[in-house]
């Protein structure tokens, strides 16, 4: 059995903290300065409460910070605060920097993983994958928590930031996807063909993000796909929309103005054009 604080279970946290109580290890919740809320979710996740931060990491191998991305360096130095000697593993939607700012300047633990939550809730059927980067022996005790349960654990890499960036390269999409398609369906029903819009995407074959091999007929395309997101933005501006992602779209798409037509181009080219947004 390890012992692990879990810092702040949110819906997330607690089904986090359920997994690691279903796997025989003993998880505590701190409950001062949290809500109710969350001093309930840790209870009813099996989560044994402490009022003292102090007390429950002097009992604590490991600590899982789990809150509001906002809220990752405040914690993690709350945590440092009190000298934590075991291992600190980051599981928040954070950026790559700000997890390697918090293992090399605030120091939370005597070694910090990089994780990254992937789905809904572990728990009732659904299985989550958790991604880890870190070192060896840190990443192996944080997996050992989850041996045979709905958190899935997978490896990264050995470079802290690793699931850090691969958690924003899925979020920059799917976040970003959904968004797009409140505002489509805001400018359709404002001319009253959102049920025809829902029509044509019911027939859409889609697996855009698991196919990257597509990107370079993106590409050879762009010349004629960024002056027509120059047109959305404007129709989007008429009906009293935001016009944001749609200019963002067309500034993007400028990036491969000189792959006009080649469709042939390897995915490499396509994908370090962004990087560089010069001629190659």
């Amino acid at each position: 059995m390890i012992t692990v604080t879990v810092l702040h279970p949110g819906t997330m946290g607690a089904a986090i903290t359920a997994e690691l109580v279903a796997g025989g290890h003993e998880a505590l919740s701190v409950t001062k300065g949290r809500s109710e809320n969350t001093w309930l979710r840790g209870r009813e996740a099996g989560a044994t409460a402490y009022d003292s931060l102090a007390e429950a990491l002097s009992r604590s191998a490991v600590v899982l910070s789990v809150c509001p991305p906002q809220a990752a360096e405040g914690v993690a130095a709350a945590v440092a605060a009190h000298g934590f000697a075991g291992v600190y593993a980051d599981l928040n939607a954070i950026s790559p920097q700000r997890v390697r700012h918090i293992a090399d300047e605030i120091r939370p633990g005597s070694a910090v993983v990089d994780g990254a939550v992937f789905g809904q809730p572990p728990g009732k059927g659904r299985a989550t994958r958790l991604y880890l980067a870190g070192a060896d022996s840190a990443v192996e005790l944080v997996a050992s928590l989850f041996t045979d349960s709905a958190l899935h654990v997978c490896r990264a890499g050995d470079t802290l930031g690793s699931a850090s960036v691969l958690k924003m390269a899925f979020a920059s999409y799917q976040k970003a996807a959904r968004t797009l398609a409140g505002v489509a369906h805001a400018l359709a029903d404002a001319h009253g063909v959102g049920d025809r819009l829902t029509a044509e995407a019911e027939v859409m074959v889609s697996a855009i993000l698991s196919d990257p091999e597509y990107l370079p007929s993106v590409a050879a395309r762009a010349w004629r796909w960024a002056p027509e997101m120059e047109k959305v933005a404007d129709t989007l501006r008429a009906a009293g929309l935001p016009t944001d992602m749609a200019e963002a779209t067309a500034r993007v798409l400028a990036f491969w103005e000189q792959d006009k037509d080649r469709y042939d181009l390897p995915v490499g080219h396509a994908l370090s054009r962004l990087r560089s947004g010069r001629s190659m």
